[in-house]
């Protein structure tokens, strides 16, 4: 059965969905108390970002033993309780591996530091001279997707100026090489250490990343990501997962080409291939149909199913990206009926479906390692990380009863969980109601879709072998709908006809 070809898979931060310690942070027990909201929510499966053993350099993408749980989060036992517990709500777990690197506090890299350059220990990473006559010009130029230097040099055992390790991320995240077999070992033991423990799958973070080109001196830039090799690597996981029956995998793959991605999602790699293609198109009719256009022709080269998202923790949240506002607002809500009438699987993202913005946080108190290490140029991603308001007020909004990890905005106040369930015109009653139909209506069926003619500024589409009809008014004036009876709309109606930042399904 493959569940994840229509599913609708919920994105849980796990810091900032529910602590259930009052240490401000959220953990696994507070997402165990919140299964009944996600299975009244309507949602297929969750899919947790890492929570395994780490310093939080990243947040938990600085990995230190990817086969335990961080106490910040819980434990194991109280893991193998959540996984239970969702598969009674009807929910399947899903978990995010970060194969690409490790934290510098992982036992294989301080033994790295403490052994000799072509030992090794330093081979399961990209130990390298530097250039020049003394070393200390970087192997080559690369840059940090951070910000700064790919490239840290280290202290040799003896005191001495080293070798310089390769970190495509923060320094505190060293690249793993992925031509040593220990590597391939390793990431094998802990997909069956989840597997055998019930998770119902895996989304690969950075899965372009990985595998580096043999000479790393003076490689161009763009070897960095989507080199050939990775895909063994995907191949190799598939065969793992092959063995497990009914679990999925689905990468994070950000390459431009559409032939390029539809490698991923070969009958013998991925799944599903997870991109923001849709999260970075404008609120423009012309950019929505691009993105779906090119989305849907990439996965169909390889007879593959789409992947749909809108939000993630890495991108500004819908309402931000679209103006904020009630404008913001009105056109997070058209396009979230957008992309839920594709076929195929959609991420939502915690929050996406309060209509949450982004928070507007103060210097001091941002958290992310992409604006330390970037300077003034990029604020970094905390703004859409910014804990859920379930009820009540400041500091915690039922969040937590101490301090949240990131300051709540005193805005959360009107969009907690607990006024918009009271609300049948809020974002939330209108998320509850496009899943229950989504999952429910006979109408939504069909792999592809039929384009309409549609006004200026505007979109329709019609799903394959069905009667189910979408449509966009992304213009400044009201249109008249397409032909059929209104299933749902993101908004009211005026006069019969779709205002704009809107969206309709008729049947």
């Amino acid at each position: 059965m493959q569940w994840w070809r229509d599913a609708v898979v919920y994105q849980v931060y796990v810091r900032s969905f529910s602590d259930s310690d009052g240490d401000g942070v959220g953990d696994l027990e507070g997402i165990r108390s919140r299964l009944g909201y996600l299975e009244l929510l309507g949602v297929d499966a969750l899919s947790l970002t890492p929570f395994c053993t780490s310093p939080m350099v990243d947040h938990g993408y600085d990995v230190a033993d990817p086969r335990a749980v961080d106490p910040v989060f819980g434990d194991l036992d109280t893991f193998d309780a959540l996984v239970a517990d969702a598969h009674r709500h009807g929910l399947r777990v899903t978990i995010i591996l970060v194969p690409n690197h490790t934290s510098n506090e992982h036992e294989w890299f301080r033994a790295a530091l403490e052994s000799a350059p072509g030992s090794p220990e330093r081979a399961r990473y990209h130990f390298q001279p530097g250039r020049g006559t003394d070393g200390s010009t970087p192997p080559n130029d690369w840059t940090s997707e951070f910000g700064g230097p790919a490239w840290t040099r280290v202290q040799d055992p003896d005191g001495g100026a080293g070798e310089w390790y390769l970190h495509l991320f923060a320094p505190e995240q060293p690249d793993l090489n992925w031509t040593n077999p220990e590597v391939w070992a390793d990431l094998e033991k802990t997909l069956r250490f989840w597997l055998d423990r019930g998770v119902d799958g895996f989304r690969i973070d950075v899965a372009h990343g990985m595998c580096k080109p043999a000479d790393l001196t003076g490689s161009a830039p763009e070897v960095r990501f989507d080199h050939d090799d990775v895909h063994d690597v995907h191949r190799m996981i598939r065969a793992v997962l092959d063995h497990y029956p009914g679990r999925m995998i689905v990468g994070e793959i950000s390459v431009g080409d559409d032939a390029r991605f539809a490698r991923y999602v070969r009958p013998d790699e991925l799944h599903l291939g997870f991109h923001l293609r849709l999260a970075r198109a404008p609120f423009e009719a012309d950019a929505v149909r691009a993105a779906i256009e090119g989305s849907l022709a990439a996965v169909a080269a390889v007879e593959a199913t789409p992947t749909w998202t809108l939000s993630s923790h890495d991108v500004p949240r819908p309402v931000t990206r679209y103006g904020g506002g009630p404008a913001g607002v009105a056109r997070a809500r058209a396009m979230a009926l957008v992309g839920l009438a594709l076929p195929g699987a959609v991420h939502l993202y915690n929050g996406e479906e309060l209509g949450l913005p982004d928070a507007e946080l103060p210097d001091a108190v941002r958290q992310d390692p992409v604006r330390d290490r970037s300077g003034p140029t990029r604020p970094g991603r905390d703004g859409c990380r910014v804990p859920l308001p379930w009820e009540g007020g400041p500091p915690g909004y039922g969040f937590t009863d101490g301090d949240p990890w990131l300051p709540m905005p005193d805005a959360y106040g009107r969009l907690t969980v607990a006024e918009q369930l009271e609300d049948t015109t809020s974002t939330l009653s209108l998320i509850r109601r496009a899943l229950e139909l989504r999952k429910t209506h006979p109408a939504f069926t069909g792999r592809g879709i039929e384009w309409y003619g549609a006004p200026d500024g505007c979109l329709a589409f019609r799903r394959d072998g069905s009667t189910l009809v979408c449509a966009l008014n992304a213009s400044a004036e009201p249109v008249p709908l397409p032909p059929g009876d209104v299933l749902l709309t993101s908004g009211p109606l005026v006069d019969g006809d779709l205002p704009p930042d809107t969206a309709a399904w008729l049947v």
